[in-house]
């Protein structure tokens, strides 16, 4: 597949398992992807079993968070709720022009808590909570919540999930739902503004509740109802 999106894509947590098969799905699309983590080291090598897995040549580098930030068009935040903060504190005057992409979820478990609990967000929601933490000037996007790691990661299968995007900022939702658009089997759906994220990060912990009951690892959402092509 050609590349159809201009400018790198950084994913801090990349070294983590959504964010890896982000990183992952995005290098084969032919993306240039910046992989983030506090441990530079753990970046590289990360970066590494990228091309070692597609045995290919692609654009994928490791990079500590506030230099893979500095480099990127868009910033996809793959962290654990409990990390979130700290790590948005110390990328937030990096972010110069990037779209911020938060993926968090605020489950339990990151606490030591039950996996299909959602914790209460002052805000409202992880992504909210994000929005106060960075820039005004930064378009702050939540989307990736309900997509199965697991999926992404396993380069034999094709992952089956709608994508929905909360957001304020229309140019910057469609910049993101080209993106998307780079990872066969998945499609963007325009979820509205970003005070619908505590829908939508809610939603993970059902879908946790629905692998554990039905012993599957990477049940998703599909919206049904809509045309073939939606924007």
């Amino acid at each position: 597949m050609e590349q159809t999106v201009n400018g790198k894509i950084a994913v801090i947590g990349g070294t983590g398992d959504l964010g890896f098969g982000l990183a992952l799905r995005w290098a084969r699309a032919g993306a240039e992807v910046l992989i983030g983590s506090r441990d530079e080291k753990k970046a590289k090598d990360a970066a590494q079993r990228v091309k070692d897995t597609l045995n290919s040549a692609v654009f994928v580098s490791g990079f500590e968070n506030t230099q893979a930030c500095a480099q990127a068009a868009v910033v996809v935040l793959a962290v654990p709720f409990s990390a979130q903060v700290s790590i948005l504190k110390s990328i937030r005057d990096f972010l110069k022009d990037a779209i911020l992409v938060d993926t968090t979820v605020p489950l339990a478990a990151t606490f030591g808590g039950k996996a299909t609990r959602v914790l209460s967000v002052w805000q409202g929601s992880a992504a909210a909570q994000a929005r106060e933490l960075v820039p005004p000037s930064t378009p702050v996007l939540a989307a990736f919540h309900n997509l199965s790691a697991e999926a992404l990661q396993n380069l034999s299968t094709t992952p089956d999930c709608d994508i929905l995007v909360c957001g304020d900022d229309k140019a910057a939702k469609q910049t993101l739902f080209a993106l998307v658009k780079l990872i066969p089997g998945l499609r963007p759906i325009d979820a509205g503004p970003l005070e619908m994220s505590r829908i939508v990060e809610s939603v993970t912990a059902l879908l946790i509740s629905v692998n554990i009951r039905y012993r599957v690892h990477h049940s998703g959402i599909r919206i049904t109802g809509l045309p073939p092509e939606v924007e």
